[in-house]
This record gives C-alpha cells, sequence and structure tokens, in this order.
C-alpha cells in the first residue's frame, strides 16, 4: 500500500516577505520590495521649527518620470549625496518615508497592498492604481529651490 502524502508545492509556499525579517531578505528579495513608486524620490521640505515633512511635487533630476526609475541607479548616491540609501537598519528610523512603501509597511509589520507588484504578479499595477508618481510631478531641474514651497503636494 502507498502512502499519501502532501508535499507543498512552490504556489503553496507563503512569499518571502511573510516569512523573513528585511535583514534575512537576499539582495534581489530587498530589491524587489520596491514597488517603482518613486515617492520616495520627491524633493521634501521640513519645518526646522516641528520636524514635520512635507511633499513636494518635484521630483530628483535623475528619476524618469515614465518608468519611475532612477537614471543612475548605482551611482545615484555619488552624484546625489542627499539621496538616502534603505538598508534594513534604517528604514525603520526613515518616518519620511510614504505610507504605502513596501519597506516601511514591512518594518511595522504589516502586509503588502493588493496593488503591489509582488502581489499583484504585474509591474504596472503601482501605476494603474494611482500609487506611483507617474505624471504628477515635476523635475527639480526645472524648479528654483526658493520656489519649492509652492509646490508642495499631498503625496504620502
Amino acid at each position: 500500500m502507498v502512502k499519501e502524502t502532501t508535499i507543498p508545492s512552490q504556489r503553496d509556499a507563503a512569499p518571502f516577505w511573510k516569512t523573513k525579517t528585511l535583514s534575512e531578505m537576499s539582495r534581489p528579495e530587498w530589491e524587489s520590495l520596491c514597488d517603482g513608486c518613486a515617492k520616495c524620490c520627491l524633493i521634501k521640505l521640513q519645518d526646522e521649527d516641528t520636524d514635520e515633512v512635507f511633499y513636494t511635487r518635484v521630483v530628483c533630476h535623475l528619476l524618469n518620470q515614465d518608468s519611475c526609475k532612477c537614471t543612475d541607479y548605482v551611482n545615484r548616491q555619488v552624484r546625489v549625496p542627499t539621496c538616502v540609501v534603505l538598508d534594513p537598519q534604517n528604514v525603520a528610523d526613515l518616518s519620511w518615508m510614504p505610507k504605502t512603501c513596501a519597506y516601511r509597511l514591512l518594518s511595522e509589520g504589516r502586509d503588502l497592498p493588493a496593488w503591489h507588484p509582488l502581489v499583484s504578479g504585474d509591474p504596472q499595477s503601482v501605476h494603474r492604481s494611482g500609487n506611483s508618481v507617474r505624471g504628477k510631478v515635476l523635475s527639480e531641474d526645472n524648479i528654483p529651490e526658493e520656489d519649492l514651497p509652492h509646490h508642495l503636494s499631498d503625496f504620502d
């Protein structure tokens, strides 16, 4: 007599972001958490008195506004010294990260939204859902720094 056993298939296995901590993830897993919204590329202003952070609708000059990807991702911190490179150690301390950011959500013990490409299986779902900056921003190349307060937005 043959005993039947159930072998979990890859489809049945929980996704890596539900089984691993941020620090346990491989580099490709970590990078795949980015949903491609590009909200982290928005220029932000901070109130000197309250430390409150305000998003503008102005983005880093390295952002390709159509693809919502950095045009020089590897060298971004050299070319833009204020660019923050996320890692498992600093993500929990970056309160300015968008509330929809996968890194922030997971560090807070929450799950990814249905429109996240890892959940939907579609890299365009972030754009179709309206959760990216595509079509909503201006390049910092075209905005003088002193005009940034005139470009505040409700991104978060």
